[in-house]
């Protein structure tokens, strides 16, 4: 039975880092000293305590592709959650981050024995009710009331731990929140939850597809440890490459125990991804077979026929998630690899570049043998990069000196073609950059003045759109942000009602397909991406 738990064609492989030395983002090296030391005072002191959190927000974004995913926080006992739970909330009020983070424990059960058992869902829920002194209960229950009220400001909700029903339902909407992260019309805006801490719930038996990362903070043991581990390595397409645990505990050797225990010997090299240096030759094996093919990024366009592209996108493509899986490293650093940065997003400009050519090609239903390729897109991410973010960089083009102006221009053109969600975007921002750009001279009204250039060609695009397809522009605007809100494609007879007259049944499936794709491409311009 356990073996099925640990290798089981569903799951991924582990990504294990044991963290005690360690770097923050402005380079000071930190000592946590985990290692072999097993004093409580020491594991509850609250600067070893900030210094882990101040490694989470710095790393977080790491692991979960900036926010992509969610990740599961487990502590040792009450009193610590509560700690862990004020600091990260004193951190974001300073400013430091702005994770969501929630908690779910059931107050008195641990704080006795760090070893206890908090009660899992479906047992004793009689208990968040009741106040007895032998829980001592009163302080961790008014805590438990103030982080629900933290909860219900975050996402409109009305939770407390008035009666075990309320509470049941408070758990049940996390767990629902992280599961549904999985659905193509989640919100992710408006509901994404970026860390919950627990104590025990959620280690066991809980399954999120979204959950890709766990850190440890507490003592886990045997098939304890395994099914922790466990809730974070469900397999989710091609971008969820491993489960990610970050041991703020030496649990190196309790982890071979368990996986010895409940597999075989030799498992490990079947469970854990290897080490980072390992990775880094893969790295550059598949680096060394794109540079035999594209010895640098300008060969791309140099290639002859569709042939020749398909060698490169298989090249990059390997490349690529070598990389990510690289990226998911702390140790990740750009100079220990074979190509800087700015080659490798060339490379990948230009592997965009064939991919919007192929799209391009099947909308004009030419033939390709690029048109079943998948570029598997979600494999390329950045850090959070959107509109907000180009225009705050726009300021810099407005300088005296001409060479660095055009550095900027370049670098920023460079962001935007390397990224999926922007390119689109690029050629609208660069018409700015050259004919509305110039004639701003106060750089603090750059974003306003955008902003009011950004309306006028959504408002020229929505209707060219109705007059190229004779469609009523108020019922198409609604139909389209309806679309932009809930995720869900229209269907076709709520297209149709748009049209000034309906087409006949031979060509309604053609009609309705290209208006779709041109609201798809509409929604992408103007709407995906424009927000912080």
């Amino acid at each position: 039975m356990h073996k099925y738990v640990i290798i089981d064609a569903n799951v991924l492989k582990f990504g294990i880092e044991y963290v005690g030395r360690y770097k923050q983002k402005g380079k000071t090296v930190l000592d946590i000293q985990v290692e072999h030391i097993n004093t409580k005072e020491v594991f509850t002191d609250k600067r070893r305590l900030e210094k882990i959190a101040d490694y989470i927000i710095a790393y977080h974004g790491t692991k979960t592709f900036i926010k992509e995913y969610s990740a599961l926080f487990a502590v040792s006992d009450i009193k610590t959650l509560i700690a862990y739970y004020d600091i990260f909330k004193a951190k974001k009020l300073a400013g430091d981050h702005n994770l969501r983070i929630a908690t779910i424990f059931f107050y008195g059960a641990n704080e006795a024995n760090e070893d206890a058992q908090d009660y899992l869902p479906g047992n004793e829920y009689s208990l968040v009710a009741e106040d007895q002194e032998k829980y001592k209960s009163s302080h961790t229950r008014e805590k438990l009331d103030e982080y629900i009220v933290d909860y219900n400001a975050m996402y409109q909700t009305s939770f407390s731990t008035k009666d075990g029903v309320q509470f049941e339902n408070y758990f049940k909407n996390i767990s629902k929140r992280l599961k549904d992260r999985e659905k193509k019309n989640f919100n992710d805006g408006k509901d994404r939850l970026d860390i919950v801490i627990v104590l025990n719930m959620m280690l066991t038996g809980f399954d999120a597809k979204k959950v890709n990362t766990l850190y440890v903070d507490k003592n886990l043991h045997h098939h304890g440890l395994i099914q922790a581990f466990s809730r974070t390595n469900r397999i989710l397409g091609d971008k969820k490459l491993q489960g990610n645990i970050l041991c703020f505990r030496n649990l190196k050797k309790a982890t071979d125990e368990a996986i010895t225990l409940f597999s075989n010997k030799n498992a490990n090299e079947m469970i854990l991804v290897p080490d980072y240096e390992s990775v880094a030759e893969k790295f550059d094996e598949a680096l060394h077979a794109l540079l035999k093919i594209t010895p640098t990024h300008q060969s791309v366009d140099a290639l002859v026929g569709e042939e020749q592209q398909f060698q490169f996108v298989q090249a990059f493509r390997r490349l690529l998630r070598a990389k990510n899986v690289l990226e998911s490293y702390v140790d990740f650093n750009w100079e220990d690899l074979g190509i800087d940065e700015q080659t490798f997003e060339n490379y990948k400009s230009e592997y965009l570049d064939i991919y919007d050519s192929v799209k391009q090609q099947n909308q004009t239903q030419k033939t390709s043998i690029l048109e079943d390729v998948d570029f598997e897109l979600e494999l390329i991410h950045r850090d959070e990069i959107n509109v907000v973010y180009i225009l705050q960089l726009l300021s810099k083009i407005k300088t005296p000196n001409k060479t660095e102006a055009q550095k900027q221009k370049k670098a920023i053109l460079d962001l935007l073609g390397g990224d999926v969600k922007l390119r689109s975007k690029k050629h609208l921002i660069e018409k700015f950059i050259e004919e509305n750009l110039p004639h701003i001279s106060d750089v603090d009204v750059i974003q306003d003045e955008f902003e009011k250039y950004w309306q006028q060609q959504k408002i020229l695009a929505l209707s060219k759109i109705c007059d190229e397809e004779n469609l009523d522009q108020k019922q198409f605007n609604s139909l389209i942000e309806s679309y932009a809100y809930n995720g869900q494609e229209p269907i076709r007879q709520d297209v149709f009602k748009c049209l000034e007259n309906r087409p006949n049944i031979l060509k309604a499936r053609v009609i309705g397909e290209r208006i779709i794709l041109k609201m798809k491409d509409f929604i992408n311009i103007f709407i995906d991406g424009m927000v912080g």
